[in-house]
């Protein structure tokens, strides 16, 4: 409800149950048309190198199979933690990086420990949640678009490729 800046109001009377009133903001807007199909040409990978960094084990193996499937080379770490080790004695292209990591350090206090030992490190983030004022502070210290989660292998093709080639 907050991601699209509606509300609930609940009722509830003794002996009559409760009516839960659901509000979404009016919208003039035309619903949007077709969308045309996009070329896996404009997202394949050459061979670069990506680090995936997830705390759910199936969001990093279906982020890995994807990535892999379109031609890059994709490992995975399960924690920021991970993440700052593996890039100390790793180079990668880019991280896809997770915003909300639980337990340990999130994406932004990753991506901050990952630019100090790479400062030039590129980055996109991923959330399942809404875009937050944290992966603000991520995109304002050099990191990429962010995905909304689920992974979709357009929308994190596009968006690895557009990283890579800035």
């Amino acid at each position: 409800m907050k991601d699209h800046d509606g509300y609930i109001d609940v009722q509830s009377e003794d002996g009559n149950g409760s009516i839960f009133t659901i509000y979404f903001p009016a919208t003039r807007e035309e619903l949007a048309g077709d969308e045309q199909e996009i070329s896996p040409d404009q997202y394949m990978g050459r061979g670069e190198s990506i680090l995936v960094v997830d705390d759910i084990k199936e969001q990093r193996e279906l982020a890995v199979a994807m990535l892999n499937r379109i031609g890059y080379h994709a490992a995975a770490v399960s924690s920021g933690e991970e993440a700052v080790s593996y890039i100390r004695t790793n180079k990668v292209d880019l991280m896809v990086l997770d915003m909300i990591m639980d337990p340990g350090i999130d994406g932004l206090e990753t991506y901050r420990r990952v630019l100090e030992i790479n400062p030039k490190q590129k980055a996109i983030i991923v959330s399942g949640f809404s875009e937050t004022e944290r992966v603000k502070k991520a995109q304002e210290i050099g990191a990429g678009t962010y995905v909304r989660k689920p992974y979709i292998l357009e929308k994190i093709g596009l968006a690895v490729k557009g990283e890579l080639l800035k």
